[in-house]
């Protein structure tokens, strides 16, 4: 039995683009590293409707974010003087460290192409050693990320460790997040060696101990339990999780574990003391009151 079910919970970004999401939730803030899960989508919009929905510059700070597409595009720009249009099967993962600002936008005429945009979101919070490390920024191809079969499942490693695959993501704690496709009738399986893990449906339904589960639901397992998830009917699923990094505090786009570094990002961002990215710089979402 999972210890938890979290049912995505939706959220209106503005402009259409809604998303479920599923981290922090209020019983259950983390699994392994993982503090934020965001799914959003499939969308389909005009490429007008597009840029209105476009993500104007942000800050973070203390975190990872993976973004991960299961269609469509997106392009990143970042206070290092990063450009990279992000596509499905590839890893935009961008370390936040000390401090870094970002826009993520449509402006690509492949944006919302095919079934349309779907974009899978994580934050994944940095150890309390390294939360004030310099930022960075890497894209990964989908041919760079080990994949694997099973009978009725093809697996590719996102990132992290797990069924003796090692992806070439930067991570800096224990991990490991997979993207799964499984045939109907197919056993799901779930990576060992892990002290947290959860399974997400991203498409499709899969059962266990004779209950369904659906598209936007995650399931979350102690260490050793061994479920018997089989899809009914094809699936996609997000296996995650890691090593538990301790308590952390999230406000807005800032993860710390000092509620006062926190108030000082507040104040930084405020008072534009982040840089900007140099080539989107024109405009920027404001600190929420």
């Amino acid at each position: 039995m999972p210890t938890i079910v979290i049912d995505g919970r939706e959220a209106d970004l503005g402009h259409g683009l809604k998303v479920r999401r599923v981290l922090p939730f209020a019983r259950r803030r983390m699994v392994g590293p993982f503090i934020f899960f965001d799914h959003a989508g499939p969308v389909t919009m005009s490429c007008q409707e597009g840029r209105r929905a476009d993500v104007r510059p942000h800050p973070h700070i203390g975190l990872c974010t993976l973004s991960y597409l299961l269609g469509g595009a997106i392009t990143h720009r970042d206070s290092l003087g990063v450009k990279q249009v992000i596509r499905p099967g590839e890893v935009n993962w961008m370390t936040a460290g000390r401090g870094i600002a970002h826009s993520e936008r449509f402006d690509t005429p492949d944006a919302f192409a095919g079934g349309g945009l779907e974009l899978l979101q994580s934050w994944i919070a940095l150890p309390e050693a390294e939360e004030e490390c310099e930022p960075a920024f890497e894209n990964h191809p989908a041919a760079d990320l080990p994949e694997a079969d099973e009978p009725g499942v093809r697996m590719r490693l996102i990132a992290g460790d797990a069924f003796g695959m090692r992806s070439p993501v930067g991570v800096r704690s224990p991990m490991f997040y997979l993207h799964l496709e499984a045939e109907a009738g197919a056993r799901i399986p779930l990576p060992e060696g892990h002290a947290e893990r959860a399974a997400y449906v991203a498409r499709g339904e899969f059962e266990l101990d004779a209950q369904r589960h659906r598209t936007g639901r995650m399931l979350v397992f102690d260490a050793g339990e061994r479920p018997a998830m089989i899809a009914r009917e094809p699936s996609t699923v997000m296996l995650l999780g890691g090593e538990p990094l301790g308590e952390r505090h999230i406000w807005w786009n800032f993860v710390s574990s000092r509620r006062e570094r926190i108030e000082q990002a507040k104040a930084d961002w405020k008072a534009g003391r982040f840089v900007l990215p140099p080539d989107d710089r024109e405009e920027f979402i404001p600190l929420p009151e």
